[in-house]
């Protein structure tokens, strides 16, 4: 009986880990969803990996998608519901270091149209000027509908950014041939 009953246990809890693990993806001791709700669509985990400065990681970063791909330039110029997931791993992040880091992404990312997207990349940086916290988690999704980049910090809607440009802009800052971390890009695009 005792055997039965440690068989059945065994079962049951390994039946649990498999359903957990189906629905959630551990990375750097970071729980991410595979799928997320936006727009009343299910975007689904692409890839995701952490973001270290000097040896120190900051963030983890999640790519979700309507329609997989492992093409940079398709993510970056598809007109889609897609979403970026990026959850603050270290104290050392504050809003102030965040938007420097996201000013420095957008020059790499955003080429000649730097100047022209300037005034929203500011109004997108005061979205993001809440002081933040260790487990804070920042959604930027992007509605087709209405082209804008939906900003959401953890789950209360912050602002929107309108423009397709703004779009292919800041998915570029991880995605485009110069993106902020090599490493993390493969790992968005789940390579």
């Amino acid at each position: 009986m005792k055997k039965i009953l440690l068989l059945f246990t065994f079962i049951l809890s390994f039946q649990f880990s498999t359903v957990s693990a189906q629905t959630h993806l551990e990375v750097n001791g970071v729980t991410v969803p595979r799928k997320i709700e936006f727009q009343n669509k299910t975007l689904q985990l692409n890839g995701a990996g952490g973001r270290s400065k000097m040896w120190l990681e900051v963030y983890v970063q999640a790519l979700y998608l309507s329609q997989l791909s492992q093409d940079p330039k398709f993510i970056i110029d598809s007109n889609t519901e897609m979403a970026i997931r990026i959850e603050i791993t270290s104290s050392m992040v504050s809003s102030n270091k965040l938007t420097k880091a996201m000013n420095a992404g957008f020059e790499k990312s955003a080429g000649s149209n730097l100047e022209e997207l300037r005034p929203r990349i500011e109004d997108f940086k005061k979205l993001l000027s809440d002081p933040i916290t260790e487990k804070d988690v920042f959604i930027l999704a992007y509605n087709p509908f209405d082209q804008t980049i939906n900003v959401i910090k953890n789950d209360v809607p912050k602002g929107k950014i309108p423009g397709f440009d703004f779009k292919k802009a800041l998915f570029g800052i991880w995605l485009s041939d110069k993106p902020v971390d090599d490493t993390l890009k493969k790992h968005l695009l789940g390579q």
